[in-house]
Formats: structure tokens, C-alpha cells, sequence
């Protein structure tokens, strides 16, 4: 019995690393490409280049990477703050407060997530141009800065939160913004960081509103900096995944730093 065990878990373990090497292929494939020549990237070279430093030269005289990396982080940063703010106080307030309505508000705004962003693009340009926010932090953050799948996530983790905990806060006098930041905020503290790193990713990767909002070259992010290098007849290959090796590293290291909440916190909101 020990001895299918053992030869179950080798047989698993042994599945997984080859499925995490063949994962791995394309993001190392990126950083040799960010060494080679644009020559050598089309000629097929999957070793490393001496042209690192070259690519470097080139990518800061073509673009401005300082200022696209800043108004990313900026953006970012805001948004995920702001987002986690929000959405943890709607999801302790939806498993909080007993009320039916609030389950029937909870459908209606889980339909809202079939709506594609694509169909409210148009009135948003309208609506912030109208109001002056193009081209302003305020303008990136305001359609995402409150998401159906953040508040349902923060929901579902609340239900494992003991209701306990609140009704004896309660008649200890503590307000209920009190209990939000002392008691909940703590405990809650994985699916934060499980929630800040999804938003986080999907903001700092966003291509379409940006393009929508940021008009002026000075307001780029990463993901509109990686489209001017492409929008040429000839496409350096060599810059060109340099600057993707760049945009993708905050990300990659933000996850590695979090992974074990990042996993706390889905199990708590799966629980």
C-alpha cells in the first residue's frame, strides 16, 4: 500500500515539474531574446546574446521607459488600493448585515460581469471627457476602481469571518467602521493580499482603457509603450522583448513575494 503511494506521488510530482518546465519555456525564451540582436531572434538563436546592453541603449533613446513605468506603478497602485478599500468594505457589509434585498442587489451585480467593458467604453470617453478627466490618474481609476468579482470574492471569504466576533463587538460599543479596521481587516489579511495582487495584475497589464483615456505621450503606461514598439515598419525584436522582460518583472516579483497569501487567501474565499 506505502509502495503505490510513493510511486502515486512520484508519478504526480514528476506530471507537475514537466508541466511547470514547459510553462516556464516562454518567459525564459523572453530574457534570452532580450540579449540577442533583432537579427539573431528571427534567425531562431535560443542562447545568449551579447547585445543586452545595446538593446538597453537603444530601447532608452527610442522610448521614454522611466516616465511609462512611473505612470504605471502611479495608476496602479491607486487603483489597487482604492479597489481593496471598497470592495473589502462591500463584501463585509453583504455578509454582515442580514438583509434578503442585498442578496437579489448581489445577482444583479454579478450579471453586470457578462457586460462586456468594450460596450461602455464609448460613454465612459464621453462621460470623463465631459467632466475633464483625460489624460488624469482619476480618469484611469474610476471605471475599474470597483469590480463585481472583487466584491463577490471579498463575500465569499466573509462567510468563513465568525458573526460572532461582530455581535460581541457590538455591544462593546465598537462602531462598525471600528470592527471593519480592527477586527475584520486583520483576520481578512490573505484574501487582501490575494485580492491586491489580482488587481494589481490586471490593472498594471490593462491595454484598452488606457489607450481610450491617456491621449497625451507623456501619460503613457508599460502596455502602451510595448505598442508604440511595434506600430513601425521594422520591429526591433531585441528592445522589443527587453521592454516586455521589464513590464512583466513587477508583476512576477509582486507574486513571488505574495504567493503563500495569494493561496491562503483563494482557500479562505473557495472555503
Amino acid at each position: 500500500m506505502k509502495k503505490r503511494r510513493y510511486v502515486g506521488s512520484s508519478l504526480m510530482y514528476t506530471f507537475l515539474i514537466i508541466v511547470c518546465l514547459f510553462s516556464s519555456i516562454p518567459f525564459f525564451w523572453m530574457i534570452i531574446a532580450a540579449t540577442n540582436s533583432s537579427i539573431d531572434i528571427i534567425r531562431g538563436q535560443i542562447t545568449l546574446g551579447t547585445h543586452l546592453f545595446e538593446n538597453f541603449r537603444i530601447l532608452f533613446s527610442t522610448v521614454n521607459v522611466g516616465n511609462a513605468f512611473w505612470n504605471s506603478l502611479r495608476n496602479t497602485a491607486v487603483i489597487t488600493i482604492a479597489s481593496l478599500f471598497i470592495c473589502s468594505m462591500a463584501g463585509y457589509g453583504f455578509q454582515t448585515y442580514r438583509d434578503k434585498k442585498k442578496d437579489r442587489f448581489m445577482t444583479i451585480l454579478l450579471l453586470s460581469m457578462m457586460v462586456p467593458f468594450a460596450s461602455i467604453m464609448i460613454p465612459l470617453f464621453r462621460m470623463f471627457s465631459t467632466f475633464n478627466l483625460l489624460d488624469s490618474t482619476l480618469g484611469f481609476v474610476l471605471p475599474t476602481v470597483s469590480t463585481a468579482f472583487l466584491i463577490f470574492f471579498f463575500r465569499q471569504s466573509s462567510m468563513s469571518f465568525p458573526y460572532e466576533i461582530v455581535q460581541s463587538a457590538r455591544l462593546d460599543g465598537v462602531g462598525e467602521f471600528g470592527i471593519y479596521y480592527r477586527i475584520y481587516l486583520p483576520v481578512m489579511f490573505p484574501t487582501i493580499v490575494a485580492g491586491g495582487i489580482v488587481t494589481f495584475m490586471n490593472n498594471w497589464n490593462s491595454y484598452l482603457w488606457p489607450l481610450v483615456i491617456m491621449q497625451r505621450a507623456e501619460s503613457r503606461t508599460m502596455t502602451l509603450m510595448l505598442a508604440t514598439l511595434t506600430s513601425g515598419y521594422t520591429i526591433n525584436y531585441g528592445i522589443l522583448m527587453l521592454a516586455v522582460t521589464l513590464t512583466t518583472l513587477p508583476t512576477v516579483i509582486l507574486f513571488s513575494c505574495l504567493q503563500k497569501y495569494f493561496i491562503a487567501g483563494v482557500l479562505g474565499a473557495v472555503k
